[in-house]
């Protein structure tokens, strides 16, 4: 067979010598012709090949043709039958002109059909010496190779080409080939189709066939671009000679089932091969598999419109031996012409081999090997005939005879065209574009590209009793979505028997997982790699993992991540539940101290607590317990600077107090008159107690705008932690350090009056309780610093509920026993008793057997006169009058200021 660069020089070379001829001999190629007023080029694969021992190719003279080919024959008939039925068909009956057709026998050899070529060149409206009337237009060829030789030879004359079954993709191309069209779709929309058969499937690891001709190459080259697209990868691929009769068709076959036989992971193989390639392909694995004595030729086989109905590809073998196949093939229709013609030639006899010399040779080597009875012979002939009749190019060749029959019509119903010379083919190519035309009572037309796009089916082939089925739609293809649609569902046993077969390089990898290929490999050979930790791969087949989210999280080899969980001091938590309850409690206490208190305002034991200030006291603690909730819970912004807000001025205000009352103790009690003097002096209670808070509220403002308590979150690996952000530490350091100072304060001055009178000694009870809030707040700095921050507000709870409760234990309770269970203690005479007593108690310098009896007269004196009621207001002038009426020495008896 030529190269295609030897058919373009043999192309040229025809033309150059068309007018004169002297390229042939004499005599024109046979054919089958029938007259009429227009003629119709056709160009078919009658037979398989061409005689090449004949010396014939190289003297230019026509070569026999050898092998007649059923299925060629009967693409013929098909033409025969649609222009008689066209014939007949209103569009030719209205304008009264009938077609004639005049269709030559390609041989499948490019040669031949550039001298058929060049005899429809010859037979136009200059020269048609053949008919009586001009060619105007060709069907054909068959393959992509002659149709790009052909084409460029008729493109001389602006003679309209239409193909039935070539689909290269350099065809479309209006700028190379203006006069070609076809009835089917280009080979892009088939590879396209094939890629997304693949892909539904997840076969990703797949083996090519194909020939080294335009429409293989051509098929590949686009196979490969989109499969690669799709995460596809070709295995193998092997490239046979386009011609069965080549030197190396034996080596390229055996190569190539080699290759299968190695590569048991190829499942799927896409075959663009013409069929003589596939049943000595399936014959030469059929010899690997007895000389290996293991591994199977079952494979799935894509095929292509070029084989995908030719169920003599299997020669003596199953479908049980191949495996299954998957053909593509151009739409059909149920209606057909070929039917009525097959009756028609069953009726005739063997009288209609008259005018065909294919069909009378096709009885003969019938005959010749099964030695029929005529009706018999006719009665097999056409049987055979029927079954080599493919629905999808039955149709596209009665489009094309539809497509020129309408074109005819429309330019002859403005015009005479009975007579010769009346029509071009330019003429005729003008119309094809432009007119649409009916077959079947469907509407069609060419595209730009002079395409007609239906689309495919896909069938499955399917063995029953013994008989090969290949017209089995399972479904269709439609090119404009590029995707499968009507999915054809009374063959599911047939669609279900391909999704067990794998085809992969490599396992696909799970969820979870991702692929990870080596240098140098295919993509679609890798292993599978956990995703690492907060990562995860959802799908199959990941490239790479997907991060989490910040606020996600996931273990190696996790499909999905989960919320990371959110940690705080929760409500629901039993520590902060004990610690709400100690709140609640304390804060409970505290009102009922208050209550108390309120009720007992008049009795000595209040008077002598200082009961305005107590108050105080007992409200500032009801705050800063309730700044204790103000630590559980989700945090936000405002929740933290309000917490410690509420906790620094209220137990500021509390402490201030007890330095106050601190203050008022030694004043009363202080026999020094310098100092004496000097305490009344600064001893202003609420002006103390403003600045003292007010000192405060200026270091919490100053901490809280400028760098104050905020909202942080902390993320962890699997965590989110929200908690309060102190800010500045040293704001936070001066709003504790502050209280601290207070409380030192009151903690030496109480200590300096730890040995007052009963009814008086608060000092000790202060000393107490400022004492347990320096050593709780002391111990809270390294507690804090190593508590884990989801704890830290409880630490600040202990710390604030030990605070408030060392107050209300050490100022309170014991006031509130007196007021409750010691009634007694709490009168006037009671009070009086105990201050003289401390009034008369001898100083360390004396001796009680020293005491003189006037000295005890005094005391006794001293204790009948005093009859005023004793508070911490009252005492001071009562028992200083009752002193001085006495006239009894000071050095004796001690001088009390309150």
């Amino acid at each position: 067979m030529f190269s295609v660069y030897s058919a373009l020089c043999l192309s040229v070379a025809l033309s150059l010598c068309m007018p004169q001829s002297s390229c042939f001999s004499e005599d024109t190629a046979p054919g089958i012709t029938a007259s009429g007023d227009i003629i119709i080029g056709g160009m078919f694969p009658i037979h398989s090949n061409v005689d090449k021992s004949n010396i014939c190719h190289l003297t230019h003279a026509n070569c026999p043709c050898v092998r007649l080919n059923p299925r060629g024959l009967a693409t013929a008939l098909v033409m025969i039958s649609a222009i008689e039925f066209m014939n007949r068909s209103p569009p030719l009956a209205d304008v009264n002109i009938t077609l004639g057709y005049w269709i030559h026998d390609t041989c499948s050899d490019v040669s031949t059909a550039l001298r058929a070529a060049a005899d429809f060149n010859r037979h136009t409206q200059s020269n048609f010496s053949t008919f009586s009337s001009p060619v105007v237009a060709v069907i054909g060829a068959s393959y992509s190779e002659m149709s790009i030789a052909v084409a460029r030879q008729l493109t001389l004359t602006a003679m309209p080409q239409i193909s039935y079954s070539s689909s290269a993709v350099i065809l479309s191309d209006k700028n190379r080939f203006p006069t070609f069209m076809r009835t089917i779709p280009n080979d892009k929309h088939q590879t396209a189709a094939m890629v997304e058969l693949l892909n539904m499937h997840k076969w990703n690891w797949v083996g090519i066939i194909t020939n080294d001709g335009d429409y293989g190459r051509s098929a590949l080259d686009y196979f490969v671009a989109q499969a690669s697209e799709r995460g596809i990868c070709v295995a193998f691929r092997c490239i046979l000679p386009a011609s069965p009769d080549h030197q190396d068709m034996q080596s390229a076959i055996k190569q190539a089932a080699k290759t299968i036989f190695r590569s048991p992971k190829v499942q799927a193989i896409v075959s663009f091969s013409a069929p003589f390639h596939m049943k000595h392909l399936y014959q030469q694995l059929q010899k690997v598999k007895q000389r290996e004595g293991e591994g199977s030729m079952r494979r799935v086989w894509v095929a292509s419109d070029s084989w995908s109905s030719s169920s003599s590809v299997l020669g003596n073998f199953t479908l049980h031996d191949i495996g299954h196949v998957v053909g593509f093939t151009f739409k059909s229709e149920p209606l057909s012409s070929l039917f009525e013609y097959l009756k028609g030639l069953q009726e005739l006899g063997l009288k209609a081999t008259d005018k065909n010399p294919f069909l009378q040779e096709f009885y003969g080597q019938l005959n010749k090997s099964h030695h029929f009875k005529p009706p018999e012979l006719v009665s097999k002939a056409v049987e055979i005939i029927r079954n080599n009749s493919a629905p999808d190019m039955t149709l596209s060749i009665e489009m094309a005879v539809s497509a020129l029959a309408h074109a005819v019509a429309s330019i002859c119903r403005n015009r005479d065209c009975n007579s010769a010379a009346t029509l071009q083919p330019w003429q005729v190519l003008s119309a094809l574009k432009k007119q649409k035309f009916q077959l079947w009572g469907k509407s069609y037309s060419f595209d730009s590209s002079g395409d007609i796009n239906l689309g495919y089916d896909v069938t499955m082939w399917q063995s029953s009793q013994g008989t090969v089925h290949v017209h089995n739609v399972v479904a269709e293809y439609d090119t404009s979505s590029k995707s499968f649609v009507h999915i054809n569902q009374t063959h599911p046993k047939l669609l279900q028997n391909l999704k067990h077969i794998i085809s992969r390089c490599s396992n696909s990898c799970v969820p979870g997982e991702f692929k990870k290929t080596a240098e140098g490999q295919h993509t679609c050979c890798y292993e599978c790699i956990n995703c690492t930790e907060n990562h995860y791969s959802n799908r199959t087949d990941m490239d790479q993992c997907l991060a989490c989210q910040k606020t996600e999280w996931s273990e190696e080899g996790s499909s999905s991540c989960s919320p990371k969980t959110l940690l705080f001091f929760s409500w629901r938590d039993v520590f902060a539940i004990v610690l709400l309850t100690f709140s609640a409690v304390g804060l409970l206490l505290v009102l009922l101290v208050s209550v108390l208190f309120l009720r007992h305002r008049a009795t000595p034991v209040v008077k002598a607590s200082v009961g305005p200030l107590s108050q105080v006291i007992l409200y500032a603690l009801v705050v800063s317990f309730i700044s204790t909730t103000l630590f559980v819970g989700r945090p936000n912004n405002l929740q933290c600077k309000v917490r410690h807000l509420l906790f620094g001025i209220s137990f500021t205000l509390c402490v201030s107090c007890i330095l106050v009352k601190t203050l008022k103790i030694l004043l009363a009690f202080q026999f020094n008159p310098a100092l004496q003097q000097l305490l009344h002096r600064l001893y202003k209670p609420y002006v103390i107690i403003s600045v003292c808070v007010g000192i405060q509220m200026v270091v919490c403002i100053t901490w809280v705008t400028l760098k104050g308590p905020t909202k942080d979150t902390v993320m962890g690996p699997e965590t989110i932690l929200e908690h309060c952000n102190e800010g500045s530490h040293w704001g936070f350091g001066f709003m504790l350090g502050y209280i601290a100072l207070l409380a030192l304060v009151c903690f030496v001055c109480a200590f300096k009056g730890r040995k007052l009178p009963q009814q008086y000694n608060e000092a000790k009870f202060i000393t107490f309780s400022m004492l347990l809030y320096l050593i709780s707040w002391i111990l809270f700095i390294p507690v804090y610093i190593k508590t884990d921050s989801q704890y830290r507000p409880a630490v600040e709870m202990v710390v604030i509920l030990i605070s408030n409760y060392g107050v209300v234990a050490c100022h309170f309770l014991p006031k509130c026993y007196i007021i409750i269970f010691r009634k007694e203690q709490n009168t006037t005479n009671a009070f009086r008793k105990n201050l003289y007593a401390y009034a008369c108690k001898p100083t360390k310098a004396e001796s009680v057997s020293n005491s003189s009896a006037s000295e005890q007269q005094t005391c006794s004196q001293l204790s009948s006169v005093t009859s005023v009621a004793v508070s911490c207001t009252a005492v001071r002038p009562t028992i200083t009058a009752s002193l001085k009426h006495a006239s009894f020495p000071e050095a004796r008896c001690r001088s009390i200021s309150i």
